[in-house]
């Protein structure tokens, strides 16, 4: 009879915890945390009118899209290191692709790890952190980018996935110029790491959790090389490619360290000569468009999902893409097309659908503005704000400027209406954004501006940490390296 008690105690105790876990999990809200690599502002809902994102366009009319959203650093590793840990560069001294950020601050409470650790189960897929840094203790759950298990995600057995990405691209020239990659692929949305990446997320979206859930989506592309199904390019007749504005000599007025950072005589100058500059931009515009169209496959799954009323979506890029501004192609500089790029949230009972906040805010912000979001504690370490206030009110005021650190002390600020460059070697540059959005004019010679500069330097680190030596920058700029386990980061 003790015995059947204790049965029946023991019940009701699981009952309870069950019981507890479901009411806990319906207390909070859950998390789609959507990661793009290399996406630059030319999208249609920031006004591009080239390209062709219906999802993104989709996505950013349900909550509050930011105009002016800036990485921490243009370049992957050091952008999602700074992201996901809540630490800018200028403390981490992590500043390139080849630092282990893991061995840099390997005690630092991450984004994952963080809710994790406040009840929420973590699971994601694709490039999150830069993919050959991940830390696995981050996650109860993960798909690594590129990884073979793609063929057990939607296709068992049906030699799908990243191989037959490779077999369809052997039917295709190894085209590009130079460094810059791109061609078409004869193969289907279904062959691309990407869609693997998306089908991971949308089999998390369908099973029930008994935790509140933080769901993470990478996809890769529009990172090179743009290599995806041919059906993307055609949707871009070469005779209607528009290039972007670019002004000869640009880099006249510039110092020699931001010359430096451009390298024209490299992706720029073999470009020029190859005459195939729409041809390149062409392939970047397709590798927009298939990610856009594996965020309407993540979007069009999150709709019919039991999450889809109480779920904050959070869409970002790393950071921007030159292609020929500033006589430069790629990332690794400070200038706008480099820094900025694609940020909006969703953010139920709190966004309004369609709101547009012109505010300048930089990545450092995510961090604590989820946890505040969710109803968590923000870790002490964290040194972004919340941005709740302009969630609620787009054109609420708003006096933070944000920050961009490419290497070792140089720093771009960058408020609504100045962007204000200081290299590592005391040069500078100066932009009036309302009246030179395009960063043809630096200012920073004219003494009229002194006192700006000034102010604007305020918001620039106070500190510095030398990383590796303080090269961390010498050695970006090159083509990137595959890892082991996935693609080019």
């Amino acid at each position: 009879m003790k015995f059947k008690s204790l049965l029946s105690a023991a019940a009701l105790l699981a009952l309870w915890c069950a019981g507890s876990l479901t009411a806990q999990a319906a207390s909070k809200p859950n998390v789609l945390f959507i990661a793009i690599d290399d996406l630059r502002d030319w999208v249609g809902y920031l006004g591009y009118a080239q390209v062709k994102t219906p999802n993104l366009d989709r996505l950013a009319a349900r909550g509050v899209s930011f105009t002016h959203s800036y990485c921490a650093a243009p370049v992957c590793n050091p952008s999602r290191t700074a992201l996901m840990s809540g630490l800018r560069p200028s403390t981490t001294g992590v500043y390139s692709n080849s630092t282990d950020w893991r061995t840099v601050i390997p005690d630092v409470t991450t984004i994952p790890l963080h809710f994790r650790a406040n009840g929420y189960y973590a699971a994601g897929a694709g490039k999150i952190y830069h993919d050959s840094y991940r830390r696995p203790t981050d996650w109860d759950d993960y798909l690594p980018a590129g990884a073979m298990e793609a063929d057990d995600v939607e296709n068992p057995g049906k030699g799908k996935g990243r191989k037959a990405a490779k077999s369809a691209a052997s039917d295709a020239p190894n085209d590009g110029v130079g460094g810059i990659k791109f061609k078409p692929l004869n193969c289907e949305d279904k062959d691309m790491v990407d869609y693997v990446s998306v089908s991971y997320c949308l089999k998390q979206l369908a099973a029930p959790h008994d935790k509140p859930l933080f769901l993470a989506c990478g996809i890769h592309k529009p990172h090179m090389p743009w290599d995806v199904p041919k059906k993307y390019y055609d949707m871009y007749p070469l005779d209607k490619i528009e290039l972007p504005k670019v002004l000869e000599n640009d880099l006249a007025d510039i110092p020699p360290a931001g010359v430096a950072m451009a390298k024209p005589q490299g992706d720029h100058a073999a470009i020029v000569k190859s005459g195939r500059w729409k041809e390149a931009v062409q392939g970047y515009l397709a590798a927009i468009t298939f990610c856009d169209a594996m965020v309407g496959r993540l979007l069009d799954g999150f709709d019919k999902s039991p999450y889809k009323d109480n779920t904050i979506i959070c869409l970002w890029s790393d950071h921007g893409w030159h292609l020929g501004e500033k006589e430069h192609w790629r990332k690794f500089a400070l200038w706008e097309e480099a820094t900025r790029a694609p940020f909006l949230m969703v953010v139920p009972g709190l966004t309004k659908p369609g709101g547009v906040c012109q505010r300048t805010t930089d990545y450092m912000n995510i961090y604590p503005t989820l946890c505040d979001l969710c109803g968590l504690p923000t870790p002490k370490h964290v040194e972004g704000v919340s941005i709740r206030p302009l969630l609620e009110n787009p054109a609420a005021p708003w006096t933070r400027l944000a920050q961009t650190t490419h290497g070792y002390k140089n720093h771009a600020v960058r408020s609504e209406d100045w962007r204000y460059i200081r290299y590592a070697d005391g040069s500078e540059e100066l932009y009036n954004e309302q009246l030179d959005p395009l960063e043809w004019t630096n200012l920073a010679k004219d003494e009229h501006y002194a006192g700006t500069k000034a102010e604007l330097a305020k918001s620039m680190p106070q500190s510095d940490n030398a990383g590796s030596g303080g090269k961390g920058a010498k050695k970006e700029g090159k083509p990137e390296k595959k890892t082991k386990k996935g693609a080019a980061n």
